[in-house]
Protein backbone atom coordinates (compact mmCIF):
# COMPACT_ATOMS: atom_id res chain seq x y z
CA UNK A 1 0.00 0.00 0.00
CA UNK A 2 1.55 3.12 -0.92
CA UNK A 3 1.90 5.83 1.43
CA UNK A 4 -1.42 7.55 0.61
CA UNK A 5 -4.51 5.46 0.57
CA UNK A 6 -5.72 4.86 -2.64
CA UNK A 7 -8.91 6.19 -4.34
CA UNK A 8 -12.22 5.26 -2.67
CA UNK A 9 -15.16 4.16 -4.25
CA UNK A 10 -17.68 4.98 -1.52
CA UNK A 11 -17.79 5.44 2.32
CA UNK A 12 -17.88 1.80 3.01
CA UNK A 13 -14.91 1.20 1.03
CA UNK A 14 -12.76 4.82 1.99
CA UNK A 15 -13.36 3.40 5.95
CA UNK A 16 -11.95 0.12 5.14
CA UNK A 17 -9.02 1.33 3.15
CA UNK A 18 -8.34 4.43 5.46
CA UNK A 19 -8.20 1.33 8.29
CA UNK A 20 -6.03 -0.80 6.39
CA UNK A 21 -3.40 2.06 5.74
CA UNK A 22 -3.22 2.26 9.63
CA UNK A 23 -3.12 -1.52 10.26
CA UNK A 24 -0.24 -1.56 7.97
CA UNK A 25 1.71 0.97 9.68
CA UNK A 26 1.60 -1.78 13.01
CA UNK A 27 2.47 -4.10 10.26
CA UNK A 28 5.75 -2.16 8.75
CA UNK A 29 6.65 -0.91 12.06
CA UNK A 30 8.06 -4.78 12.93
CA UNK A 31 9.05 -5.24 9.70
CA UNK A 32 12.22 -7.83 10.10
CA UNK A 33 12.85 -7.79 13.47
CA UNK A 34 12.37 -11.13 15.20
CA UNK A 35 10.36 -11.96 18.37
CA UNK A 36 13.29 -10.66 20.59
CA UNK A 37 13.28 -6.73 19.17
CA UNK A 38 9.66 -6.86 18.53
CA UNK A 39 8.68 -7.75 22.27
CA UNK A 40 11.72 -5.20 23.28
CA UNK A 41 10.81 -2.14 25.64
CA UNK A 42 13.22 0.54 24.31
CA UNK A 43 11.35 3.16 25.83
CA UNK A 44 9.91 4.03 29.60
CA UNK A 45 6.80 2.84 28.19
CA UNK A 46 5.56 -0.69 29.00
CA UNK A 47 4.77 -0.95 24.81
CA UNK A 48 6.37 -3.21 22.76
CA UNK A 49 5.45 -3.38 19.31
CA UNK A 50 4.01 -6.72 19.12
CA UNK A 51 2.06 -6.05 22.53
CA UNK A 52 0.59 -2.85 20.31
CA UNK A 53 -0.26 -5.34 17.28
CA UNK A 54 -1.74 -7.97 19.96
CA UNK A 55 -4.02 -5.19 21.07
CA UNK A 56 -4.54 -3.43 18.11
CA UNK A 57 -6.25 -6.95 16.83
CA UNK A 58 -7.94 -7.52 20.52
CA UNK A 59 -9.55 -3.92 20.30
CA UNK A 60 -10.59 -4.23 16.70
CA UNK A 61 -12.15 -7.72 17.30
CA UNK A 62 -13.96 -6.14 20.63
CA UNK A 63 -15.55 -3.53 18.65
CA UNK A 64 -16.15 -5.41 15.25
CA UNK A 65 -17.45 -8.75 16.33
CA UNK A 66 -18.25 -7.56 19.88
CA UNK A 67 -20.02 -4.86 19.90
CA UNK A 68 -20.78 -4.13 16.37
CA UNK A 69 -21.88 -8.12 15.31
CA UNK A 70 -23.06 -8.63 19.17
CA UNK A 71 -20.92 -12.06 19.08
CA UNK A 72 -20.04 -13.39 22.64
CA UNK A 73 -16.06 -12.81 22.70
CA UNK A 74 -15.31 -15.23 25.12
CA UNK A 75 -11.51 -14.68 24.73
CA UNK A 76 -12.04 -11.70 26.23
CA UNK A 77 -13.40 -12.83 29.57
CA UNK A 78 -10.60 -14.96 30.13
CA UNK A 79 -7.61 -12.28 29.43
CA UNK A 80 -6.55 -9.85 31.87
CA UNK A 81 -5.78 -6.65 30.63
CA UNK A 82 -1.91 -6.34 30.65
CA UNK A 83 -1.77 -9.82 28.67
CA UNK A 84 -3.46 -8.56 25.81
CA UNK A 85 -0.19 -5.94 25.22
CA UNK A 86 2.58 -8.92 25.22
CA UNK A 87 3.18 -11.85 24.26
CA UNK A 88 2.50 -15.03 25.99
CA UNK A 89 3.99 -18.37 26.18
CA UNK A 90 3.46 -20.29 22.51
CA UNK A 91 2.76 -16.50 21.16
CA UNK A 92 5.09 -15.29 18.58
CA UNK A 93 5.41 -12.14 15.94
CA UNK A 94 4.56 -14.13 13.52
CA UNK A 95 1.73 -15.47 14.95
CA UNK A 96 0.50 -12.28 16.45
CA UNK A 97 0.56 -11.03 12.70
CA UNK A 98 -1.16 -14.23 11.40
CA UNK A 99 -3.66 -13.48 14.10
CA UNK A 100 -4.01 -9.08 12.85
CA UNK A 101 -4.60 -10.53 9.35
CA UNK A 102 -7.33 -12.74 10.08
CA UNK A 103 -9.33 -10.10 12.22
CA UNK A 104 -9.03 -8.13 9.32
CA UNK A 105 -10.44 -10.16 7.01
CA UNK A 106 -13.41 -11.06 9.94
CA UNK A 107 -13.45 -6.93 9.92
CA UNK A 108 -13.81 -6.34 6.00
CA UNK A 109 -16.22 -9.94 6.15
CA UNK A 110 -18.58 -8.23 8.50
CA UNK A 111 -18.61 -4.52 7.63
CA UNK A 112 -19.73 -5.82 4.37
CA UNK A 113 -22.33 -7.72 5.23
CA UNK A 114 -24.09 -4.62 6.83
CA UNK A 115 -26.52 -3.05 4.12
CA UNK A 116 -26.47 0.30 6.17
CA UNK A 117 -23.53 2.02 7.61
CA UNK A 118 -26.15 4.21 9.83
CA UNK A 119 -27.03 1.56 11.10
CA UNK A 120 -27.37 1.77 15.16
CA UNK A 121 -24.92 0.03 17.11
CA UNK A 122 -25.87 -0.36 21.10
CA UNK A 123 -23.81 1.77 23.36
CA UNK A 124 -22.86 -1.13 26.15
CA UNK A 125 -23.61 -0.27 29.48
CA UNK A 126 -21.19 0.18 32.62
CA UNK A 127 -18.30 0.66 30.84
CA UNK A 128 -16.27 4.21 32.29
CA UNK A 129 -15.29 5.87 29.48
CA UNK A 130 -18.58 5.32 26.92
CA UNK A 131 -21.64 7.25 27.24
CA UNK A 132 -24.08 6.90 29.58
CA UNK A 133 -26.58 9.07 27.44
CA UNK A 134 -26.05 7.66 24.39
CA UNK A 135 -27.90 4.55 23.66
CA UNK A 136 -26.30 3.96 19.91
CA UNK A 137 -23.60 4.94 18.05
CA UNK A 138 -23.53 3.73 14.03
CA UNK A 139 -21.15 2.07 12.17
CA UNK A 140 -19.61 4.82 10.49
CA UNK A 141 -18.91 5.63 13.83
CA UNK A 142 -17.38 2.62 15.06
CA UNK A 143 -15.53 2.20 12.19
CA UNK A 144 -14.09 5.90 12.66
CA UNK A 145 -13.09 5.29 16.41
CA UNK A 146 -11.62 1.82 15.31
CA UNK A 147 -9.60 4.02 12.88
CA UNK A 148 -8.39 6.51 15.29
CA UNK A 149 -7.53 4.07 18.05
CA UNK A 150 -5.75 2.13 15.07
CA UNK A 151 -3.97 5.18 14.25
CA UNK A 152 -2.58 6.09 17.69
CA UNK A 153 -1.44 2.82 18.41
CA UNK A 154 1.00 3.24 14.85
CA UNK A 155 1.97 6.19 16.20
CA UNK A 156 3.28 4.50 19.31
CA UNK A 157 4.75 1.81 17.28
CA UNK A 158 6.37 4.86 15.02
CA UNK A 159 7.89 6.18 18.22
CA UNK A 160 8.96 2.28 19.11
CA UNK A 161 10.44 1.31 16.12
CA UNK A 162 12.83 4.48 15.77
CA UNK A 163 13.90 3.75 19.42
CA UNK A 164 15.16 0.88 18.48
CA UNK A 165 17.39 1.85 15.21
CA UNK A 166 16.37 4.71 13.95
CA UNK A 167 14.24 3.36 11.07
CA UNK A 168 11.00 5.19 10.15
CA UNK A 169 8.21 4.63 8.73
CA UNK A 170 8.83 5.63 5.43
CA UNK A 171 11.48 3.64 5.12
CA UNK A 172 9.63 0.38 6.73
CA UNK A 173 7.26 0.65 4.47
CA UNK A 174 9.38 1.04 1.38
CA UNK A 175 11.79 -2.21 2.46
CA UNK A 176 8.32 -4.19 3.69
CA UNK A 177 6.87 -3.73 -0.21
CA UNK A 178 9.96 -3.66 -2.37
CA UNK A 179 10.68 -0.04 -3.30
CA UNK A 180 13.18 1.19 -1.17
CA UNK A 181 15.77 2.35 -3.63
CA UNK A 182 13.32 4.44 -5.46
CA UNK A 183 12.95 6.07 -2.15
CA UNK A 184 16.41 6.59 -1.47
CA UNK A 185 16.44 8.12 -5.45
CA UNK A 186 14.17 9.86 -4.38
CA UNK A 187 15.62 11.64 -1.33
CA UNK A 188 19.04 12.01 -2.90
CA UNK A 189 17.57 13.99 -5.95
CA UNK A 190 14.98 16.07 -3.16
CA UNK A 191 17.73 16.62 -1.30
CA UNK A 192 20.02 17.67 -3.73
CA UNK A 193 16.86 19.98 -5.10
CA UNK A 194 17.12 22.26 -1.75
CA UNK A 195 20.62 22.81 -2.12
Amino acid sequence: MPGTVRPVVDERDGLLAFLAQQRDGLRFAVHGLTDEQATSKPTVSALSLAGLIKHAARVERYWIVGILAQRPLPEMQTQDYEAGFRLEAGETLASVLDNYAATAAETEAIIGAIPDMGQPVPVPKGVPWFPQDVEAWSVRWVLLHLIQETARHAGHADIIRESLDGQTMYELMAASEGWLDDLKRWQAEYASGQE
